[in-house]
């Protein structure tokens, strides 16, 4: 009997310190995660992150740091050729790295005028010193494809693109699609670059490498190459090198709405009678934008009572275009116009019932129909660079083509 309560004792003795021994550790505490941004590892520092607010200035808040007026002042004065305080905006977003000593002296002070740039003021010598910096970049290549399923921004949408991708390929198509006639189902796929700041946040489409689209049963290809490799200018080719834009665009404005068209005889709405219609009109919102078709030097701008506010650019020796109705003319005469520069807004001035541009087109001094006519392309390939462009074109094709197959 003596023996078991020695061993019971013994037992309990051993239970005990082992309860002791779990109770006396303690969690391993977790090592505080390294953390860089603006070129400094921030954990070296007390960091105090906000935005300017009303009646904020760069010497009101940096005065909070145990800085006096005179210091302040002193600061301002050395700074104001490399960092203008007076342009310290509502909203945007400052860092004050301090020292994580008792004295939490400030040491930098770092302003974002927008996510790519900053300004580092640096307090730690006795003159104040800045810096204009900007964050890293980078580029991110991807290729997609899909159908067409709404416009043209909802479908990229779905597919997880931005919508500044929408009218990146509106722009290389202009010449080539009229996107509110695509159909639902039409496929698209296309390699672009996207630019990334520090690597996570997003900052827009950088270029596009390659496209195709369905358009009335026809895949369209696009492909930018420089004829001249020392060119800035790029143009946009077919799978075979055929230029995509053309010398004049379809249509003066965005969206395209003709109520009217070209003809020896139509009913006037506003003279009541039957006349010939020598223009094309274009349905639109007061204040719409109209673009110049084309390149060239404005011949006239002015108003007459049938036209209203009409503006008549001369392209070259064989077309020229008329834009009638205008709300308002943006140019003037003599001046010289980029194609699809906005030269008015469209309205209802002269013999007009609603708001819309009538769009006129002269071939040698004759008006033709503009939709009816073969408009010229721009200059095309130059034999000499269609092997370098094959062999870049190439893989880029096979490339889009593997992909939209595997939808």
């Amino acid at each position: 009997m003596k023996k078991f309560i020695t061993l019971l004792v013994i037992a309990l003795v051993i239970i005990s310190c082992k309860k002791d021994n779990e109770d006396s550790v303690l969690p391993v505490k977790k090592p505080e995660p390294i953390v860089y941004d603006f070129g400094f590892r921030l954990n070296d520092f007390s960091v105090i992150n906000d935005t300017i607010k009303k009646d904020d200035t760069f010497g009101s808040i940096i005065e909070k740091q145990n800085l006096n007026g005179k210091q302040v002042y002193d600061i301002i004065a050395k700074v104001k050729d490399s960092f203008n305080v007076k342009l310290v905006r509502i909203g945007k977003p400052y860092t004050m790295l301090l020292s994580k000593d008792k004295t939490r002296k400030l040491q930098y002070f770092i302003y974002q005028p927008d996510q790519l740039n900053y300004y580092v003021v640096d307090f730690r010598d006795s003159i104040a010193k800045v810096n204009k910096k900007r964050k890293p970049i980078t580029f991110k290549r991807r290729t997609i494809s899909g159908e067409l399923n709404g416009s043209l921004s909802e479908t990229l949408k779905n597919e997880g693109v931005a919508a500044s991708l929408s009218s990146e390929l509106i722009n290389v198509y202009k010449w080539s699609i009229d996107f509110f006639k695509s159909k639902k189902g039409d496929k698209f796929a296309v390699t672009f670059t996207e630019r990334f700041i520090n690597d996570t946040v997003y900052d827009g489409i950088d270029s596009i490498h390659a496209a195709f689209f369905e358009y009335k049963g026809k895949k369209i290809y696009a492909f930018p190459f420089k004829q001249n490799p020392s060119d800035r200018k790029i143009d946009y080719f077919d799978e075979e090198g055929k230029v995509l834009k053309n010398f004049f665009l379809k249509a003066p404005l965005k969206s395209i709405n003709i109520t009217s068209r070209f003809s020896k005889s139509r009913f006037h709405p506003v003279q009541l009678r039957w006349k010939a219609h020598s223009g094309t009109d274009y349905a639109a919102p007061t204040g719409t934008p109209i673009m110049s078709t084309a390149s060239g030097v404005v011949e006239q701008a002015g108003y007459t009572a049938g036209n209203g506010n009409f503006v008549k650019v001369k392209h070259d020796r064989t077309y020229s275009t008329q834009y009638l109705h205008m709300s308002r003319i943006l140019v003037r005469r003599g001046q010289h116009i980029a194609q699809g520069q906005v030269i008015g807004k469209v309205g209802s001035t002269g013999l007009a019932t609603g708001p819309h541009v009538c769009y006129r087109f002269w071939k040698n001094g004759k008006q033709v129909d503009a939709l009816k006519l073969k408009l010229p392309n721009s200059a095309p390939m130059d034999s000499k660079n269609k092997p370098r462009f094959i062999e870049y074109m190439t893989p880029l094709k096979r490339e889009l083509d593997s992909v939209a197959a595997l939808k």
